[in-house]
């Protein structure tokens, strides 16, 4: 059959839609939340390509909405994961031999089916199932899960035509194979498009998956799995099951062919994961691969050359956007005293008119937190401020659970820099700030490094070039994402791979060559074309 050196079309970043009044991606998105809100849906589990229900239904509510029911999905137990392990090694060598243009195409097929019709699926599911807003969902579900398929097609092939220099006489290659076993894709719900990546990227270099999403983001994952369908994605390559995390950890840390997982969530989660594989070691047939981007407590550091109105806009975009629920999202500021009431007026300014409520009011900024849990965390750490003699509550500090999850942006300023909502993860809309003396800032810099165990993201605002050099130097280690004057979230595929260090993860680099290189066992290839007939060598003559 016909053979060629394949060219993919150039991955360009997915532009993102306006949904201001009048433009038709407005109108469409409102009648696909409008039908969705409508409709029960009923959620099977997707195992070797077959539909699974079993009848042990737990309902999904709006977490905005808590009494309105969107449906339900079929919660999944110990049984449910061995035989998604069992389809997944079924379709292993099938999906492994296939010719990897072919991969390519179904995912870059996925690429334009979400760009296209399931745009307005995506968003509205997203919407109403995470309670992001039209804006947050359409860089989320569309834009950048669009984004992760179409570069990492073409990361793929930049992989594969890395090769190595051939001496005469022979010729050297490198094939790229697929680890052996299985993947576990355990994915979060904060990000739809992460949710698609987790399982796909291993997939793309032809691996197959055992795909775990969190149980607050199911309503979204189905619209993903239909999408796969769609695409091409053949039975057993992706399986997408509902048991709880323990169960499922149980059966897939226990497997022989367990060959790696991929995973954002929390720190204590992966610890624990990464724990028991090392346990479990001499089990498997290879030493599995373990990705995992976890927590952040991520900062932004204001040099008293500062854009003071930036700062502000940073403090409240980085803060409080999505409320919070970003692995990204500022949560712990250094403002310099100089400044700091300048800065205040902005922050208060801004603060006033954000309007909080349900995303399919398109006004509202700030919508509900995840679940209930999240809501009492929340919760419970703005009364442990208001009742704090090293902290006081200066914006916000409401919430309401009566009709869905509502936390107000909060900020607390603290006159500890150790202050416990300075170093311990909230993932909420709550921020907390400590205001140092000017002259101080190198002594705050240290402070900000040795205070929280994470390493995401974090930024340093100032107008003075030696300032903004020394902060980047100075806080090397502080944050896999660093900005220079702009918020700490909002990383693009293809243009800031995104991933940190220490408590934050392994920093593989979602959206780049790199994350995909671990997917890959590469093997090299030595053909030498007139082989040796003696086996001495000169120096014996």
């Amino acid at each position: 059959m016909p053979k060629g050196i394949f060219n993919v079309p150039l991955a360009e970043n997915e532009p993102v839609l306006s949904y201001a009044p009048g433009t038709p991606e407005r109108e469409a998105l409102q009648a696909q939340l409008k039908a969705y809100k409508q409709t029960e849906v009923d959620i099977p589990m997707y195992i070797g390509g077959q539909e699974v229900r079993t009848g042990n239904k737990v309902p999904i509510h709006p977490p905005h909405d808590i009494k309105h029911c969107l449906g339900y999905y079929h919660q999944g137990d110990e049984t449910h994961v061995h035989h998604a392990i069992e389809a997944a090694l079924t379709a292993k060598e099938k999906w492994a031999s296939l010719s990897w243009e072919h991969r390519a195409a179904i995912f870059l097929k996925a690429a334009d089916l979400v760009s296209g019709p399931y745009r307005q699926k995506l968003n509205a599911a997203t919407m109403l199932g995470q309670s992001k807003n039209a804006f947050q969902a359409e860089i989320d579900a569309a834009c950048e899960f669009a984004d992760f398929l179409r570069f990492n097609v073409q990361y793929m092939t930049d992989i594969y035509a890395d090769q190595p220099e051939s001496a005469p006489g022979m010729w050297n290659r490198v094939e790229y194979r697929p680890l052996e076993g299985f993947v576990f894709a355990l994915t979060p719900f904060n990000f739809t498009s992460i949710a698609g990546n987790l399982p796909t990227a291993p997939a793309l270099m032809g691996n197959t998956v055992v795909w775990k999403p969190s149980k607050t983001a199911i309503y979204s994952a189905q619209v993903l799995m239909e999408l796969f369908n769609e695409a091409g994605v053949p039975a057993g390559v992706i399986n997408l099951v509902y048991a709880s995390g323990p169960v499922a950890a149980k059966v897939i840390f226990d497997h022989p062919e367990f060959a790696g997982i991929h995973f954002t969530g929390s720190t204590a989660v992966f610890q624990s994961m990464w724990k028991t594989i090392g346990g479990n070691i001499e089990k498997y047939k290879s030493y599995p691969r373990i990705v995992g981007e976890t927590g952040g407590k991520d900062f932004i550091i204001a040099h008293q050359s500062c854009d003071a109105k930036a700062v502000a806009t940073g403090i409240v975009r980085g803060g409080f956007e999505f409320q919070g629920q970003k692995c990204s999202a500022a949560s712990r500021v250094y403002l310099p005293a100089s400044r700091w009431e300048e800065i205040k007026g902005h922050i208060a300014t801004q603060m006033s008119e954000i309007k909080m409520g349900d995303p399919e009011d398109f006004s509202n900024f700030v919508n509900a937190v995840i679940d209930e849990s999240s809501f009492d965390k929340l919760a419970g750490a703005i009364d442990h401020a208001k009742a704090s003699q090293e902290a006081d509550v200066i914006f916000g500090g409401n919430y309401d659970k009566s009709k869905g999850y509502f936390i107000e942006p909060t900020i607390i300023q603290t006159s500890n820099p150790q202050y416990i909502t300075m170093k311990e993860e909230l993932f909420g809309p709550v921020v907390t700030l400590y205001v140092y003396e000017d002259a101080k800032f190198e002594e705050t810099m240290d402070i900000l490094d040795k205070t929280s165990m994470y390493a995401l993201t974090g930024a340093i605002f100032s107008q003075d070039r030696y300032a903004a050099e020394l902060a980047t130097k100075r806080l090397v280690n502080c944050a896999g994402n660093f900005y220079i004057n702009d918020k700490p979230t909002g990383a693009v595929v293809g243009q800031q791979p995104f991933g940190g260090a220490r408590g934050s993860g392994t920093n593989d680099k979602a959206g780049s060559a790199i994350n995909l290189m671990r997917w890959v066992s590469p093997r090299t290839i030595k053909e030498t074309f007139v082989p040796a007939q003696d086996y001495k060598y000169p120096f014996l003559g």
